[in-house]
């Protein structure tokens, strides 16, 4: 079974309240976004290898730590490249992978129209970025392309999920831990969750 991990910090808490709020304006609701992500992948990273090495303090020499693997971000386009700034303050050499996916409103099947990932994997660790885990269609299908690609260690990072997409992961992907800031109650028929936070997407860019 997937390992699931809700956050119970308060700051997740507060943030997501306003974030949740329908007259929280689009500056304001990225800059959520990227503080939610940054307290998330705090969490996630827990278990991140690290390597010794060597060092000196204006004091005096001690052993400090680098992280071990190199890290790669996967933001789903659109609405997960507002989670990319908040992970990146944390871990500024971890590259950065695109993958784009649409949902089809009739179907709610994800489609891939962009995918830009090199031949051979680059990094050892991926993080999937993407605020909101509805129907799941979108996360399953970006980790199958990472795990095609040759990534076997993948984590995914969400701020909103429904039971509904937690459980097509954990169906597809039972090794992908999930990292979320809650598991709301439902999606309605149109697939959006509830009471969630309306279009990620349209309210970190304006367009809704």
């Amino acid at each position: 079974m997937t390992s699931i991990f809700e956050s119970d910090h308060p700051l997740v808490s507060h943030k997501l309240s306003r974030l949740r709020d329908k007259n929280t304006k689009s500056k304001k609701f990225r800059e959520l976004i990227r503080e939610i992500s940054a307290l998330l992948t705090y969490e996630a990273t827990l278990d991140l290898a690290v390597a010794p090495r060597n060092i000196e303090t204006p004091l005096a020499e001690t052993v400090g730590a680098d992280l071990k693997e190199p890290i790669g971000l996967i933001p789903i386009l659109r609405s997960g490249l507002g989670m990319v700034e908040g992970v990146w303050g944390l871990m500024p050499s971890a590259e950065v992978w695109h993958i784009g996916l649409y949902r089809d409103e009739r179907t709610l099947q994800p489609i891939e129209y962009y995918n830009k990932l090199p031949l051979e994997p680059t990094v050892s660790v991926c993080l999937v970025l993407d605020p909101m885990l509805a129907t799941g269609g979108s996360a399953v299908a970006t980790v199958d392309i990472l795990k095609d690609w040759g990534v076997r260690k993948i984590k995914f990072l969400g701020i909103l999920a429904a039971p509904e997409g937690v459980d097509a992961m954990q169906k597809a992907h039972p090794d992908v831990p999930l990292h979320l800031a809650v598991i709301d109650d439902h999606l309605n028929e149109d697939g959006f969750i509830i009471p969630g936070l309306g279009d990620a997407g349209d309210r970190q860019f304006g367009t809704g």
